[in-house]
């Protein structure tokens, strides 16, 4: 959002220095991305009129102009633009004059001809926006002669660039930063006066309202009489370019000026190319309307137009058609004056591809009650501009589909406990004032406010105290250590919880990331092709238009970004909120999820090098379940995953509740990814929800008497999973079983194929007395009775 310093100041002016009202927008949560002058450095330049033309007696491409500059004597000067006419007044570079690209002007003679300045044209001044082709600048007729043009145009002003954030809409004019600065300086708003205009004619065109959700409030007016083609008066054309529009006619220019100024897009149609009446529907599919912008739209059945009896006029909110736009030639105008569902709007503007000021304007969200203020104003500067005359204003409204906003409850103790400083409410209750909040109602507990129409983007508690932080201005905030940016409101430990996940993962030498919720629709797909994510309405860009439904995309393009950076062992984590669809009903999810990539270990010398595996981050996975849950109760049962590697894919399990997966990315995936074939990424996800904060001790006494070992090698087939093994021996070895553990693994020569040896060590241990051989005997015999019957295993020899 551009505008100019010197325009701010007449809607609010505080003491302050440039640099102090830059500081104070950006700490304001308006970031001053520039500041500029409004115009090239010169000097010497003053206004003229030509007053006589002579051709050159050498040159056919040069003329000698007799020019008037407001003095007894005119000037004699040599001119080569080929659009010098006489009576016209141009700026003048007299001797001594400075350009901006630091040409002084001294006395010359071209071709004999003796020439006592230079007549300037746009670019010279750098105003190129004003006369792309380069011929002399044409100043309006009463500019007054011999001022000089800095003075004239107004041009120690200079232009600043806000960084205007998606949610506050109500500040893309300078009616609503000036609401901001007056707020957070504490000085007051000067607001324009903006009077009815009476009708002096009794003209009115008929509309019908059809699309109400879409369109509930729908002004116009007939203005019949202008003149099209006069001129925009040059602090109107100023005032536009300083803002980064270009000036095109005097109705256009109004339309963009009130935009500008108040926030509220408008539009102006030529009345004599409508038929019989206005018409807001939807669309009819396969309408077609060629736009303003060269383009020709074929339009499907959602779309909102702006139609009359024969065809649509204009795509609604986001631009008009050429079919009923304004020209020179134009003699009566119809003046729109319209709020658009934002909805509607964004979906219009991606839908074919389109931008334009009146549709970021719109999709953000306009004041619902500010049309009859903005057509009036409009009224007023075209009466005066171009002049006519005006009918009364048609409104058409449809009161149940206009937003509504309900006054807003915030408990006072709520304030201190999300700032962590306690607040005066005297001082609580200024901001409120400043902000044009009214508090309905007051008592010991809380307030009840309500905020102005245009501020769309305050409904939670949290919204006003996040606007009570920026009026008491960040600064004064003490900070205090971050406990969870996670809140998991049925466990008033999640935050600790977390803290522990987070710890027990770094000191595995994992990394954790933070990453947007918003991701790319392709990549989401790709890594969770069974589940619809939610699309969003407006998106920041083409690769972050989805809600994500697992983390694994974040943690991907982590991954990417470091493999791009030579980085080849990479191991991250994140803890976030998914989101996903049940019904009507959007679910927010607590997950934490990881992955690997690279060596299972730093290069070292004591440590033979080996790609990183399944049973690696397996282990990783166990050793934070660990903290909810004995490591013997979880179980990793194979799953598909259609992300995943078919044959090193697992769920993870607690009893018959599922926690959890990990797995290998699929090859296919990776391909997709541009990871090269040899590249291997296993990734796991947890359901947060489902891990318990604490898991419960049990104690118990360390045992004096000696440890026994047994080893078994056993042959089984090779489908059968390691803990099936194991928990049988648990369950025959009994409590005498301390523990049970694989130190071997063969398949090979001396092993049938299908078959795979394991070797098992078991450590036995008496809580009260010393194992005798025959019972430890008598114990491995059950052991291994139980795992012929069961698994079919054989001993082996």
């Amino acid at each position: 959002m551009k505008l100019s310093e010197t325009w701010l100041q007449e809607w609010a002016h505080p003491k302050l220095t440039r640099d102090e009202l830059c500081n104070m927008l950006t700490m304001g949560g308006f970031e001053v991305e520039e500041v500029a002058p409004v115009a090239a450095d010169f000097s010497g330049i003053i206004i003229g009129q030509v007053v006589k033309i002579e051709k050159h007696p050498e040159a056919d491409r040069l003329q000698v102009c007799e020019v008037d500059v407001g003095t007894s004597e005119h000037l004699r000067i040599v001119c080569g633009a080929s659009n010098v006419t006489v009576g016209m007044k141009v700026p003048v570079a007299m001797i001594g004059a400075v350009l901006p690209d630091k040409t002084k002007i001294k006395p010359a003679t071209l071709r004999g001809v003796p020439s006592q300045g230079m007549l300037c044209s746009a670019n010279e001044l750098a105003f190129s926006e004003e006369n792309p082709d380069g011929g002399l600048l044409v100043l309006p007729i009463d500019a007054p002669l011999g001022v000089d043009m800095r003075d004239y145009l107004k041009l120690e002003d200079y232009t600043l660039d806000l960084s205007i954030t998606p949610n506050r809409g109500d500040c893309l004019s300078v009616r609503g930063v000036a609401r901001e600065v007056a707020a957070l300086s504490q000085t007051p708003l000067t607001n324009i006066s903006i009077a009815k205009v009476a009708p002096t004619n009794k003209d009115v065109l008929p509309v019908s309202l059809q699309a109400t959700a879409e369109c509930p409030r729908y002004l116009g007016r007939v203005i019949r009489g202008v003149k099209a083609d006069a001129q925009t008066p040059v602090w109107l054309k100023e005032r536009l370019r300083r803002s980064g529009t270009r000036s095109i006619s005097p109705i256009v220019d109004v339309t963009n000026y009130v935009m500008l100024e108040l926030g509220q897009p408008m539009h102006a149609f030529d009345l004599n190319k409508i038929n019989e009446e206005i018409i807001v529907r939807l669309s009819n599919k396969g309408e077609k309307i060629a736009l303003l912008d060269g383009t020709e739209k074929i339009l499907d059945a959602k779309t909102l137009v702006i139609a009359d009896k024969k065809q649509a006029l204009a795509i609604a909110g986001v631009m008009g058609g050429v079919d009923s736009s304004v020209t020179l030639l134009t003699t009566d105008i119809l003046l729109e004056s319209a709020y658009f569902s934002p909805t509607t709007v964004a979906k219009q503007r991606q839908t074919y591809q389109l931008n334009s000021e009146s549709a970021s304007r719109f999709e953000r969200g306009v004041d619902p009650t500010m049309q009859q203020e903005a057509i009036e104003r409009a009224t007023q500067l075209i009466l005066e501009i171009a002049g006519g005359t005006a009918g009364p204003v048609i409104e058409k409204t449809s009161e149940k589909d206009l937003p509504t906003k309900a006054p807003i409850k915030l408990q006072k103790n709520k304030v201190t406990r999300v700032l962590g400083l306690e607040i005066a409410a005297a001082d609580i209750e200024d901001i409120f004032k400043r902000l044009h909040f009214t508090v309905l109602n007051e008592d010991q507990t809380q307030w009840e406010v309500e905020v102005p129409p245009y501020r769309s983007d305050l409904v939670l508690p949290e919204d006003l105290i996040e606007e009570l932080a920026r009026l008491y201005h960040y600064d004064n905030i003490p900070t205090h250590p971050l406990i969870s940016a996670l809140q998991v409101p049925s466990n008033e430990d999640a935050g600790l919880f977390h803290n522990r996940l987070r710890q027990s993962l770094c000191d595995q030498g994992f990394h954790e990331i933070v990453s947007y919720s918003f991701v790319d629709k392709k990549l989401q797909a790709l890594l969770e092709p069974d589940v619809l994510p939610i699309e969003l309405v407006n998106p920041i860009s083409a690769d972050m238009s989805v809600m994500r439904t697992n983390l694994f995309p974040g943690l991907i393009n982590t991954l990417l970004y470091n493999k791009s950076r030579q980085q080849h062992r990479v191991r991250l984590f994140e803890i976030g909120i998914c989101f996903t669809r049940s019904g009507a009903t959007i679910l927010q999810q607590a997950r934490l999820a990881g992955l690997v990539s690279g060596s299972a270990a730093k290069e070292q010398w004591g440590i033979p090098a080996r790609d990183v595996d399944f049973f690696d981050l397996k282990a990783n996975v166990t050793n934070v379940l660990e903290l909810s849950y004995p490591s013997g109760e979880l179980v990793f049962k194979p799953e598909p995953h259609l992300a995943m590697h078919p044959g090193q894919t697992a769920a993870i399990y607690h009893q018959d509740n599922r926690i959890g997966v990990i797995g290998a990315l699929h090859p296919a995936v990776l391909q997709d990814l541009d990871l090269p074939p040899q590249t291997k990424v296993f990734a796991f996800e947890l359901d947060l929800a489902a891990l318990p904060a604490t898991q419960p001790f049990h104690l118990s006494e360390v045992s004096k008497f000696p440890e026994i070992r047994r080893d078994l090698a056993i042959i089984v087939n090779q489908a059968v999973p390691a803990k099936a093994i194991q928990d049988t021996i648990r369950s025959i070895a009994g409590d005498w079983l301390k523990e049970v553990f694989i130190f071997d693994v063969y398949q090979g020569k001396g092993v049938s194929p299908g078959l795979k040896s394991i070797a098992l060590g078991l450590v036995l241990q008496h809580p009260t007395r010393t194992l005798v051989d025959e019972e430890v005997t008598k114990l491995i015999d059950n052991v291994i009775d139980e795992l012929k019957g069961q698994l079919k295993a054989e001993l082996r020899s």
